[in-house]
């Protein structure tokens, strides 16, 4: 698998064009029943208002947009092109909409619509997801301070330390950097400790 850019969790933003309220309810989702669910649970939030707009995109290649009730191009298509943009996928953008009393225009709720899927990205936590595996070594106490210290490297990650009467360290790193890491950690404790790897899992990093 390749890497590719999400969030985790649901992360939301507001922001207010000419006394419309633009509401961002930005959600990580893998599936596109995941995706219309979330939909659907915004608009039941949001029953009143005048337009709940989304766009999503799975990591699948499936993609899906709507202006809902908004004039053609000028807000779910410009909320698909910012969270293309940012390059994340398995995400959905649902922006609710409660109508202030001026018209925007088109160019208004291009950027508008824009505007509020941007704040909510700002907010959001986005993660990295790669191929990783798990490498987990038992150390000596005199060994520990040098181990640990390659999680210095780029792409090493401590997930659990256990002390007993040794020291038993977890790392995650790419698939792609197992063989190298282990072979560091092989020449670190000078061949005395072996460690061993987990299977490749889809991880965060």
């Amino acid at each position: 698998m390749t890497s590719y850019q999400t969030i985790e969790g649901v992360a939301k933003a507001e922001i207010v064009e000419k006394k419309s309220r633009f509401i961002a309810h930005l959600a990580h989702v893998e599936t596109e029943e995941e995706a219309l669910a979330f939909l659907a649970e915004i608009r039941s939030q949001h029953a009143q208002a005048r337009h709940n707009v989304y766009a999503y995109s799975l990591r699948t290649g499936r993609t899906r947009y709507s202006d809902d009730g908004e004039p053609a191009q000028t807000s779910g298509l410009p909320t698909y092109e910012t969270l293309a943009h940012a390059d994340l996928v398995d995400v959905i953008c649902v922006t609710t909409r409660y109508f202030g009393g001026t018209l925007l225009g088109t160019g208004g709720l291009v950027r508008a619509y824009t505007a509020a899927c941007q704040a909510a990205i700002k907010v959001a936590r986005i993660v990295t997801v790669s191929e990783c595996v798990d490498v987990t070594i038992t150390v000596p106490y005199d060994l520990y301070q040098s181990v640990a210290r390659l999680a210095d490297a780029p792409g090493v990650h401590v997930m659990q330390t256990d002390f007993t009467d040794q020291v038993a360290l977890r790392f995650r790193t790419r698939a792609d950097n197992a063989d190298a890491f282990t072979a560091l950690l092989v020449e670190t404790t000078r061949g005395s400790c072996a460690p061993l790897t987990s299977e490749p899992f889809e991880g965060v990093l």
